[in-house]
């Protein structure tokens, strides 16, 4: 294996030897397979906690029990896996949001990452836990300042870092429409506001708050820039999918090889957000409008207008994670389209370390 030649992401005790964490990508594609495999590499493997009691048998009649029950079997079992550091991702705007927190604080995680809203009240969870970082995902600089505001003043509680997600990242997004484009936004400019708001942080709270740039990042020479910028780490999802140890379907992975840059575009999610995926047949059906209402079956996410959508997201996104493309679809990032095939993921770190350390000795 070749050895990284940058610098080891430390997130308060903790210290991951290759600066990246695998974004946590929901419904099912990233889980315990996935999650320790990247730990296994030195990284941070992350499970998505989206409606991760997909594959119970009362996941429909049972939707909170069920979800808690299969957190902790992936969280036990990428553990059996690994000893390397793993994380969960909790959106905040999910219905069940607290059970998720309470059970992966129970269960010993090593990082709650959290986004799709404030996690104002994260902290709250802890109790006397020691264990578990806190790491918030915004998307915006003042989302950082409000968070670290009020984790400081209510818990005397800064994050443990702050991931910085930009516009070109895959799934939903926290930007309008008009942003996704405009070079205000762009990540690179993100990531230095979000720095300056970082050392304010640790002025205050007398710690180090690291920040990782996550959105687009595809190579090892955008971890170099990004690290160049200033970022501590970065935080790369789309890449993860096309590998071996990916828990989703071979289908859902096939849909980043064939899919071209065309193919990649913005939706408007039952959720009330933008989000970027593999434009398909689904996808066109429902912009001509010939999905039909439905009854909500989960009403797992709080933002859902559920009763005006044409289609489940939930639903549509289990589908796409166990291959049935043509009742789902996939979100991805926007350089997906650069896959070219399916490699493990002691292969693609090795890529990416290569790439970084060429870009480094320039």
């Amino acid at each position: 294996m070749l050895k990284w030649s940058g610098k080891s992401l430390n997130i308060s005790n903790l210290t991951a030897k290759l600066p990246i964490v695998q974004g946590g990508m929901g419904i099912g594609v990233s889980l315990s397979g996935l999650a320790a495999a990247v730990a296994n590499e030195g990284g941070i493997g992350v499970i998505s906690t989206a409606a991760i009691g997909m594959l119970e048998p009362d996941f429909s009649k049972n939707y909170v029990k069920a979800n808690i029950r299969a957190l902790r079997k992936e969280i036990r079992k990428a553990r059996e896996l690994t000893k390397g550091i793993l994380g969960v991702n909790i959106m905040v705007a999910s219905s069940n949001f607290s059970d998720m927190v309470k059970t992966s604080i129970e269960e010993g995680i090593d990082i709650i990452f959290s986004g799709a809203g404030l996690p104002l009240n994260l902290p709250s969870f802890l109790g006397e836990s020691k264990d578990t970082k806190l790491v918030p995902i915004v998307s915006s600089a003042r989302a950082a300042g409000l968070i670290a505001k009020k984790w400081l003043g209510k818990y005397e509680y800064a994050p443990d870092a702050i991931v910085i997600e930009g516009p070109k990242a895959g799934g939903h997004l926290g930007f309008k429409n008009e942003q996704i484009e405009d070079e205000n936004y762009a990540l690179e400019k993100l990531v230095s506001e979000v720095i300056i708001e970082s050392k304010n942080i640790e002025d205050k709270a007398g710690k180090p708050v690291p920040v990782i740039a996550a959105g687009g990042i595809y190579t090892g020479e955008d971890i170099y820039k990004f690290i160049q910028l200033g970022a501590s780490g970065v935080q790369m999802a789309t890449r993860f999918v096309t590998t071996e140890e990916c828990d989703a379907s071979y289908e859902f992975k096939k849909a980043y090889i064939d899919c071209k840059k065309e193919d990649i575009g913005i939706i408007k999610s039952p959720v009330g957000m933008p989000g970027r995926a593999i434009i398909n047949e689904f996808i066109n059906d429902v912009n001509i409008g010939t999905k039909k209402p439905y009854k909500c079956p989960y009403h797992c996410i709080v933002t859902c207008k559920y009763k005006s959508s044409p289609y489940c997201i939930v639903l549509a996104l289990i589908n796409a994670k166990n291959g049935e493309m043509k009742d789902g679809f996939a979100f991805a990032g926007e350089n997906a389209y650069k896959t070219e095939k399916i490699v493990s993921v002691k292969e693609l770190v090795n890529s990416l370390t290569e790439e970084y350390n060429n870009a480094a000795r320039v």
